[in-house]
């Protein structure tokens, strides 16, 4: 079956399509797209997915992942280190349920913790509109442009140290890696924007069917809050970071780092993950220190994930194609096997 490259799934769906001829599987995929299919098994049992969301885990629990504020009200409750945060709403969504948390109320949050700090749409994934401001100008128009996508908003401290996804399955660690902002490096001759273009072609060349966009306000925001624009030159050997989240899908890389996790995160995910009712997860850390270490300072959750993707994970090189393989390749097992 021919399967048409417009969206970022594909590269799954062709991916499902190898391991159910692997395992004897019946797979269909949704020809136009590519992006939604069936997975038949011999005990005729039925399956579905959707891009990276598969049947493994159980409708509430999905949901509860992808709600950034429900998810963080039952982590904490549950003794996880999260993020201090509070929601907020959209004036459509504070007229509708006759709230007075709104816009100005959130401000008067952020000015009471301090800025800069971190404005999130509260149910979209892979980093869209998470945006660090520094001023009440960039708070205002940020939280106006977030409410046109999601009518909960959050407004959360930023914290820091390194940024670690870790998969589990099944309360075994699949895979983890190390996530690391976009960043470019100056050769003292080209542009920024230059050094962008370059960076997104290699991530292409590389397999990632979806990179940063060049548009992206939060690169222009960057770039003025450190005086610069796309038509300034770096240093040679300069580096300059140019995002504050380090999602794949906005331009972030990956050190793999499986073999290195330390057996309190190891523990603290799967437990993680069992807490939240979820077999497969996606645990991001945010931790001061190293992963591979006993935690001797601050350590937090960032978000879970229900579906998370590793498309981006698997353009990292052939092991970690090996790797997001044989995850799915679980998967598919654990789909096949009746209540």
């Amino acid at each position: 079956m021919k399967v048409k490259t417009i969206l970022s799934q594909p590269l799954l769906a062709s991916l499902f399509l190898k391991i159910g001829k692997k395992l004897n599987v019946k797979v269909f995929v949704e020809e136009e797209y590519g992006v939604v299919g069936k997975i038949s098994y011999s005990n005729g049992i039925n399956r579905y997915f959707r891009g990276t969301t598969l049947d493994i885990n159980t409708m509430g629990s999905s949901e509860i992942a992808r709600d950034k504020d429900y998810s963080k009200i039952f982590m904490k409750q549950m003794g996880y280190p999260v993020i201090s945060w509070k929601k907020f709403y959209s004036d459509s969504w504070c007229t509708k349920i006759k709230s007075k948390q709104n816009i100005n109320k959130a401000w008067q949050f952020a000015k009471k913790i301090g800025l800069p700090v971190f404005l999130k749409p509260n149910s979209k994934s892979q980093g869209i509109g998470v945006t660090k401001v520094y001023t009440k100008t960039d708070f205002f128009k940020v939280f106006t442009e977030i409410s046109r996508i999601d009518n909960v908003i959050l407004v959360e401290r930023p914290v820091t140290g390194r940024d670690y996804r870790v998969v589990v399955l099944d309360r075994e660690i699949i895979s983890a890696y190390e996530r690391i902002p976009l960043t470019i490096i100056g050769d003292g001759r080209s542009s920024i924007k230059t050094l962008l273009t370059k960076r997104q072609s290699e991530f292409k060349k590389a397999g990632r069917e979806k990179t940063f966009n060049i548009r992206d306000k939060r690169l222009k925001m960057g770039l003025l809050r450190k005086k610069l624009t796309f038509k300034s030159v770096l240093l040679k050997g300069e580096s300059l970071r140019l995002l504050d989240n380090a999602n794949l899908s906005t331009g972030g890389t990956s050190v793999d780092v499986t073999e290195k996790v330390h057996p309190f995160f190891k523990e603290t995910a799967i437990k993680l993950s069992k807490d939240m009712g979820l077999r497969l997860c996606g645990v991001d850390l945010m931790i001061d220190g190293d992963i591979s270490t006993l935690p001797t300072r601050k350590w937090y959750v960032i978000e879970i994930n229900s579906s998370p993707g590793l498309d981006h994970y698997a353009s990292l090189g052939k092991k970690q194609q090996e790797i997001v393989e044989s995850l799915y390749t679980k998967v598919f097992k654990a789909m096949g096997k009746k209540y």
